[in-house]
């Protein structure tokens, strides 16, 4: 919807690539003036450079809680503002498919940047929106931290531990106005599940291999295509949006069905069915 969300300032932490980029973009597009909050210096320059005048960049590590509240003050100074708050960034950490191969060693880094960042993201945005009439943040979490599986474990604990901290958030800042909604992608176009089970291999090697998992990802999801950070963009921008001002503590599967269930045969079980149905 054009024009959708003129008059409104956001911050997009993670937002120099993958689905970060995506929605820093379509936010624009639908009128928004645009902080890209970002570890990569070079990458948020550059994505800032393409937007104009209603986007810009300011070097952000959001597991670092003064550089958080620096990202809130430079929106505020920049625009005059802060609407929207997308506490998107985070990292995929190593994979081990069993328990008793994982070593942890990754623990720290994986929850100060995927939990303590959205923590430090919430309360820095919330202290500006509770003094102007509230707004909106949108966390994004994934079904990982929603459905029982083997590893990654690190990862899937981090998630987990976003939505609850969204949805108390949520019941800590209604009063203020301020809404708090959760964004769960699944097999969406970005560099995470690339970097998770990829690490290692080769460029060539690891385009062959995602090739593989996505086109087994697709076979496992009712919706049958890949998702793109278009998908993304459009559920933040309803959450961004006057459109969601009546919803808060909100987990939006933005996963082409993949939790809801697999639609592919079950296999051995229809077979012992039909077998005795036979008989």
């Amino acid at each position: 919807m054009s024009g959708e969300l003129t008059d409104k300032v956001a911050i997009v932490t993670g937002g120099a690539s993958g689905i970060g980029k995506g929605c820093v973009e379509r936010f624009v597009d639908a009128g928004a003036k645009v902080v890209i909050a970002d570890v990569n210096a070079e990458a948020g320059e550059k994505v800032a450079a393409t937007l104009g005048a209603h986007a810009a960049f300011k070097e952000t590590d959001v597991a670092d809680a003064g550089s958080v509240t620096d990202a809130v003050a430079f929106a505020v100074e920049r625009f005059g503002g802060l609407h929207c708050m997308f506490n998107n960034a985070g990292i995929s950490g190593n994979r081990n498919d069993h328990l008793l191969d994982e070593d942890f060693s990754d623990f720290q880094r994986v929850m100060a940047i995927n939990v303590l960042g959205v923590a430090y993201g919430t309360q820095a945005a919330a202290r500006h929106m509770k003094e102007h009439g509230g707004g909106s943040i949108i966390n994004t979490t994934s079904i990982g931290g929603m459905q029982a599986s083997r590893g990654p474990w690190t990862y899937a604990m981090s998630k987990t531990s976003v939505n609850m901290l969204s949805q108390s958030a949520a019941i800590d800042l209604g009063e203020f106005g301020i809404r708090v909604n959760c964004i769960a992608p699944a097999n969406i176009e970005s560099p995470i599940l690339g970097n998770m089970i990829g690490s290692g291999l080769s460029e060539e090697a690891k385009s062959k291999m995602m090739d593989e998992v996505r086109a087994f990802l697709i076979s496992r999801q009712p919706i049958q295509r890949q998702g793109t950070t278009d998908d993304i963009a459009e559920a933040a921008i309803f959450f961004a949006s006057d459109r969601s001002t009546y919803m808060t503590g909100q987990i939006m599967c933005v996963d082409g069905g993949m939790l809801t269930g697999n639609p592919q045969p079950a296999g051995g079980f229809q077979e012992i069915v039909a077998r005795y149905r036979q008989q």
